[in-house]
């Protein structure tokens, strides 16, 4: 495992060739693509508010549920 393997990239280096271990850099330029923003939906106070309170309704809705199916069992 030294100057004289094929197989190491050491080895490549002494024998001055490429392979898979010893990539060569590539010539051709990288493009490198910026994504998309997506637009944020524009959602009023009172739409906020509204959803949050029906997710704090259903939230507690299933924590009472599992309260009382533990007292059930």
């Amino acid at each position: 495992m030294g100057k004289g393997d094929k197989k190491t990239a050491k080895g490549k280096r002494v024998i001055g060739s490429y392979g898979n271990s010893r990539k060569r850099k590539s010539t051709k330029p990288v493009v490198v693509v910026k994504a998309k923003k997506e637009k944020k939906s524009e959602v009023t106070a009172t739409e906020k508010k509204t959803t949050t309170k029906a997710a704090t309704k259903k939230a507690t809705a299933k924590k009472t549920a599992k309260k009382t199916a533990k007292k059930e069992a």
